[in-house]
Parts: structure tokens; C-alpha cells; sequence
């Protein structure tokens, strides 16, 4: 198992990649390949999985749930609730059909999908019932940004958030203003979706962009590999890349054996200069 990894505020420690299944379950003829690439993902170490009630209207869960069929006990289960089921009795039954798609009896980390209908008191007071009924391990949040994050802290039991779950990558790299140095300060894991620019105008700017391909030459590479190398550098931040075949599984594997130099971290920087000011926080 590679050096890079991350621990959680449960003292699980977990790889730096985990495994993303946005668009998973789109498509029956679909689901078994999924699945095998989820399942394949396990046997290399990638154990954490995240997936949310959202995608798919629920069959990324369902693949999910076939993929760790028999080996509940090495995975760590992430999902996610939409905004309107985030409080009482919508969230217990919202949490419970995730539960019976996954075909588990419990969530090791829950987490609200963005802000939205329910304040946060109610989210967090939902949160911690789920987890006196044993349904969830630990609870977190998704898409908040600075000041969301300092209101959470001041709602009473809300600095028990395990996580916040953003869009993260060399392009996007607005939260290292105030956000993810914050995080890093409560020791608090941030998960980075989308860590190459799976989804918006970008991708190719990035796939393409010479500086990132001739480290990536040089690390005989590939510049996906490269852009999951550069995210996962940063202190307390896992990247959760969605790879629906056993190809694309491996190569994120292999992300986590690259370690980028100080020259090699400075090219990138000046290819893709982080905002010098507060930018609004990005979602896709």
C-alpha cells in the first residue's frame, strides 16, 4: 500500500484515491462492468467508495451494492442526501432506501449533498440520530463553502462534521484561499470530486496542457495520473475519480505511487496559478 493516505476523524485510515460512481447506474447493460470495476478497485486498495441517492436516482447505489456484495467488511461506504430529505423523518427513510440499495445496514460516512431546504440545525440533529440508530458511522457535508463551514461550526454539535466533499483540481483550486487551509487546520479530510475535471469546459485544457504532459512523460505517466498526483499532494485531501472500466481502476491505483517534485509542484503552479483572492466556491 502506497504512503499516501488520509485519516479520517473515526481513525480510519484510507488510501488517497477512492473511488467516485457519478453517471454509475445510468445504464442496465452498464451495471456489471461498473461493478467489476468497482469490485477490482477494492482488490488494488482503493476502498473508499462514495456514491449519493442522487446519482442515478439511486442505481449508482445499487451497483455499489452489488460490487461489495460479500465484502462489506473492506469497504468504506460514502453516500450522500439530497438537500430536501436532510431532516427529520425524510432523512431517516431517505437514509434507509440508500441503506437497502446498498444492501448493507449501515453507512460508515454520511453526508448532506449541498445546502438547501433544512437549516443545519436540523441536518446535524438528523445526523445524530442516524447515528444513534446505528445506521451511519460518522456524518459530513458536501459542496459548503467558508462561511458555510464557520455557521456549521457555530450550530451546536455541528463541529462533529467528519468531511466536506468539493470540487477540487488543478484548475479549480479556489478553495486553497480560505476553505482547505481551514480544514486542514480542524484536521478535517476534504474529499475532491471531480479531481480531473471530469465534468465542465476544462478537461481538455488539462489533458492537453504541455506542462502537465511532460511531467507526465517523465514519470512515463499518463496526465490523468499526473492531475490525481497534484491533488492528492495537498495535506489531508483524498480524490475520488469515477472509473467505470478495470483500465481506468488501475491507472488511478497508480496515481498513488507518484510522488511530484518541488520543481515539478512549482511548474504546475505557474501553469495554473491559484486565485490570489476569494473566489466563489465551484460546483458542477
Amino acid at each position: 500500500m502506497s504512503a499516501k493516505t488520509v485519516m479520517f476523524p473515526d481513525n480510519h485510515i484510507l488510501p488517497a484515491v477512492g473511488q467516485g460512481t457519478w453517471y454509475m447506474g445510468e445504464k442496465a447493460s452498464q451495471r456489471k462492468t461498473e461493478a467489476d470495476a468497482l469490485r477490482a478497485g477494492i482488490d488494488l486498495g482503493l476502498t473508499l467508495i462514495d456514491t449519493a441517492e442522487m446519482y442515478a436516482e439511486g442505481g449508482a447505489e445499487e451497483v455499489v451494492g452489488e460490487a461489495i456484495k460479500g465484502q462489506r467488511d473492506k469497504v468504506y461506504l460514502v453516500s450522500k442526501v439530497y438537500p430536501w430529505n436532510a431532516g427529520g423523518q425524510k432523512g431517516i427513510a431517505a437514509c434507509e432506501a440508500s441503506l437497502r440499495r446498498l444492501g448493507t445496514d449501515y453507512i460508515d460516512l454520511y453526508l448532506l449533498h449541498w445546502r438547501g431546504n433544512f437549516g443545519l440545525d436540523e441536518t446535524v440533529e438528523l445526523m445524530n440520530t442516524l447515528q444513534q440508530q446505528g445506521k451511519i458511522g460518522r456524518w459530513g457535508v458536501s459542496n459548503l463553502d467558508y462561511d458555510d463551514m464557520q455557521e456549521l461550526w457555530g450550530t451546536e454539535g455541528g463541529a462533529d462534521c467528519a468531511t466536506n466533499q468539493v470540487l477540487y483540481h488543478l484548475a479549480s483550486r479556489g478553495i486553497e484561499y480560505d476553505l482547505l487551509p481551514w480544514c486542514q487546520q480542524q484536521g478535517m479530510p476534504v474529499m475532491a470530486y471531480c479531481p480531473l475535471a471530469q465534468a465542465g469546459r476544462l478537461r481538455t485544457g488539462l489533458m492537453n496542457h504541455p506542462v502537465v504532459n511532460e511531467i507526465a512523460r517523465h514519470h512515463h505517466a499518463s496526465a490523468a495520473q499526473i492531475l490525481l498526483a497534484w491533488v492528492i499532494s495537498h495535506q489531508g485531501v483524498v480524490a475520488i475519480p469515477k472509473a467505470a472500466s478495470i483500465d481506468h481502476v488501475k491507472d488511478n491505483a497508480a496515481a498513488l505511487e507518484i510522488t511530484l517534485s518541488a520543481q515539478e509542484l512549482l511548474e504546475l503552479e505557474k501553469a495554473f496559478p491559484a486565485p490570489a483572492g476569494k473566489t466563489p466556491l465551484d460546483v458542477v
